[in-house]
């Protein structure tokens, strides 16, 4: 009945899938008591397989979910009838975001009744499962990779139990749509259980769940399903909310129920959290097991997550209070994380060892650069240093501000300063505000804006707290830092050149003096690291300032870096920070290789730190599964670097502290780094993405620089001092100028 050729060519791809994973199962966790209802960990469910990376309920997503989750894996099927009876895994009810059926049959769909509202589409009940043969799953989600549609058949349900998962979980609905249509989800169940164990069976119907009760075995679980609060229940037609005030009658047909993650953590119209329910306690004192469902990584979800998944599944089960007996997840190697390697931690342990944790501009994923509360908060999220990108204002004091333009992080462009907007060329092309324009009073005056790196793909960052935050001086910083558990602070100096030929002040002597000033001048003080990626700064810092430490930043993507370049930086610095697609070259967020980059600077003993690092999952690579701490452990445990420069400190410190380290042959699938170019391997030929370009060679020319020029040793002061004068501009550029004052106000308007 099924097309065995296509079976084969998925098994083929399927193998290739598990090839290019390493399969090391380990335990699943230290914890040895749960707040679940047995006791025992809670159980990952992989919804449709691995269906946040492949189209879901296909081979590809159901392998992979056994080869890199944990070993306990549940696999659940949407079940869904064809006009001959089969039972078929997909997502919904209807093939058109799900299969390529359309270009099989085109203009062939229908518009049926379903739980009494019409839809139409393309439904499997109008086609005989032969007829579906050729037709291919596809990726319904536009923002995951379309690279795997067309790779896989549709599965009947034998299919996947053929896999031979540890479990095997199967969700029916519409009952009632398959009797109006002369099919028996009753009798195709019937017939199932006799050749296929079932370990689960959900439904949001009441009437399917208790009609089956008999076929159920003792080793089957029976599990509601709730849906939208205010929907209708069809066999007692009562809402859902009004259901869940009612859990014991839910007992008599049921062993557990399957809840919306929100009913559990409920968030404000503006998605923050609000306080958690009392489903999960009330659903275990009425004996039932309870699952949390909807869970997905590249969910825009609650603010209060930082964008980390992981930190979402924790909240489940590693709050205090409750856990739940499992998850239903699209990417379910991220459950398995936090089951197995990350409750229970030691929160309140510091260890400043190696990957050191480094701020970006504090904690700016969540608080405005270089605020007060972006500073205070990479403390209390555990950075081992905190970080200070130096500017000067017009009246010669350091602050740290993100950037030399003031429009980038600031609200100056609707401020009464946006008038001293004027053109740098040697700054940027565009106009700006700088720091040096704005006296600090000034600039104080002024309200923060939070960063929003990932802003064209309506990404945006903890908005309660957008303009939150005070701006901090260099001195205010470095007295901030003492007596505070860190490992040091980092001084970041760029523009050092531009700023002693125009301004006339030494950024380097600027630096040393409110270092010195604040107590930081010995060897003995808290250790203070200097970056820049000019080398002309590092080298004026190494001849002052020996004691300190010194990071070159390679500000472009680099394949490796030339031995006369290595032996270059090796004069200047003692370590080096690297772009991430340095290590890690990508085409289409698909990553192609590892470059040997790392290797050969740590060869030459210098330090390798990775920037920047984001939890937003638009900023990583499809390989890391939408998932900050994939993309971490990889950069640690496979690239080997020794620090993570980061926005979001408390997700790098967070795996710092997991249970799963040091395994060696023991260390679980889902805590194995991920295998450079295994996942664009295993997409077949006709839908791999064009190749790009190889990465250029750092070379000595790219390093060498001419000493700084000239500046005043006492431009830059702890307080007020001397104004400086802004750059001349021709008469041309200060038109453009006036024109980019209006068009930059409307814009931000």
């Amino acid at each position: 009945m099924w097309s065995y050729k296509r079976w084969n060519v998925a098994s083929r791809v399927a193998s290739l899938l598990i090839s290019c994973v390493l399969l090391q199962l380990g335990l699943v966790s230290s914890q040895t008591t749960w707040k679940t209802l047995s006791g025992k960990a809670p159980t990952v469910v992989a919804k449709g397989g691995f269906s946040g990376l492949f189209p879901d309920s296909s081979q590809g997503a159901y392998s992979f979910a056994l080869s890199v989750s944990s070993p306990s894996t549940v696999l659940q099927c949407d079940v869904r009838l064809t006009k001959d009876g089969l039972g078929i895994c997909l997502p919904d009810i209807i093939m058109d975001n799900c299969t390529d059926v359309a270009n099989f049959f085109p203009n062939s769909s229908s518009t049926y009744l379903v739980n009494g509202v019409p839809v139409s589409g393309y439904f499997p009940i109008d086609y005989i499962s032969t007829n579906l043969g050729n037709v291919s799953l596809i990726q319904g989600i536009y923002t995951r990779t379309d690279r795997f549609d067309g790779s896989f058949a549709i599965l009947p349900v034998e299919a996947v139990a053929q896999l031979k998962p540890p479990a095997l979980w199967l969700n029916i609905e519409h009952d009632m749509f398959y009797a109006q249509h002369n099919l028996s989800m009753k009798n195709y169940m019937k017939g199932l259980v006799k050749n296929v164990k079932i370990n689960y069976i959900s439904s949001p119907e009441i009437g399917f769940l208790t009609s089956i009760s008999s076929l159920a075995s003792t080793q089957t679980k029976l599990i509601f399903k709730f849906l939208d609060p205010t929907s209708a229940e069809p066999t007692t037609n009562l809402t859902y909310s009004s259901l869940l005030s009612n859990l014991t009658y839910i007992k008599t047909f049921a062993s557990g129920i399957l809840v919306p993650k929100t009913y559990i953590w409920p968030v404000s119209p503006d998605n923050y959290l609000m306080d958690y329910t009392t489903v999960v306690t009330d659903a275990h004192k009425a004996g039932l097991e309870i699952y949390a469902g909807n869970l997905a990584n590249d969910n825009f979800f609650s603010y209060n997550y930082s964008y980390d998944p992981l930190a979402e599944y924790l909240s489940y089960i590693d709050n205090g209070v409750f856990s739940v007996d499992g998850f239903l997840s699209e990417f379910p190697i991220t459950p398995s994380e936090a089951i197995g390697c990350f409750v229970n931690l030691n929160k309140s342990s510091i260890s400043h060892e190696k990957p050191l944790v480094i701020s970006h501009n504090g904690a700016s994923g969540d608080y405005p650069d270089c605020t007060d509360l972006a500073y205070r908060y990479a403390v209390t999220d555990g950075a081992d240093i905190i970080d200070c990108p130096v500017q000067v204002t017009k009246d010669g004091v350091l602050i740290c501000m993100s950037s030399i333009n003031l429009v980038d992080d600031t609200t100056v462009a609707k401020s009464v300063y946006a008038t001293r907007m004027n053109v740098i060329p040697k700054l940027q092309s565009g106009p700006g505000v700088f720091t040096f324009n704005l006296t600090w009073d000034e600039i104080k005056k002024l309200k923060p804006v939070i960063s929003q790196p990932l802003s064209q793909f309506k990404t945006v960052r903890n908005p309660r707290y957008t303009n939150a935050g005070n701006y901090m001086n260099l001195s205010d910083f470095l007295a901030f830092a003492k007596n505070k558990d860190l490992a040091g602070v980092l001084i970041t100096v760029e523009n050092a050149p531009f700023i002693a030929q125009n301004l006339g002040i030494s950024m380097v002597d600027s630096v040393l003096a409110v270092l010195n000033a604040s107590g930081y001048g010995s060897a003995t003080s808290l250790p203070v690291t200097i970056q820049s990626s000019n080398s002309s700064v590092l080298l004026a810092f190494k001849q002052k300032a020996p004691h300190y430490k010194l990071l070159y930043t390679i500000n472009e993507e680099v394949s490796d870096a030339a031995a006369p370049a290595v032996a270059d930086i090796k004069r200047f610095a003692d370590a080096v920070a690297v772009e991430k697609q340095s290590i890690y070259p990508e085409s289409h967020h698909l990553i192609t290789t590892q470059t040997k980059l790392v290797k050969n600077l740590k060869s030459q003993g210098l330090s390798v730190y990775v920037y920047v690092l984001m939890n937003e999952f638009l900023s990583q690579a499809y390989d890391y599964f939408s998932d900050a701490t994939v993309e971490i452990n990889s950069f640690v445990q496979d690239a080997g670097v020794d620090g993570l420069i980061t926005d979001f400190p408390a997700t790098a410190r967070r795996y710092k502290q997991n249970t799963c380290q040091n395994m060696g042959n023991s260390t679980p699938s889902y805590m194995m780094p991920v295998q450079p170019g295994g996942l664009l391997q295993a997409i077949s030929p006709a839908a791999q993405p064009p190749a790009t370009q190889p990465l250029p060679v750092l070379s000595e020319s790219d390093v060498a620089e001419p000493p700084l020029p000239a500046g005043t040793t006492s431009g830059a002061q702890n307080g007020p001092a001397s104004s400086h004068a802004s750059p001349q501009l021709p008469a041309a550029v200060l038109i453009s100028v006036l024109l980019a004052i209006l068009s930059n106000v409307l814009l931000l308007i």
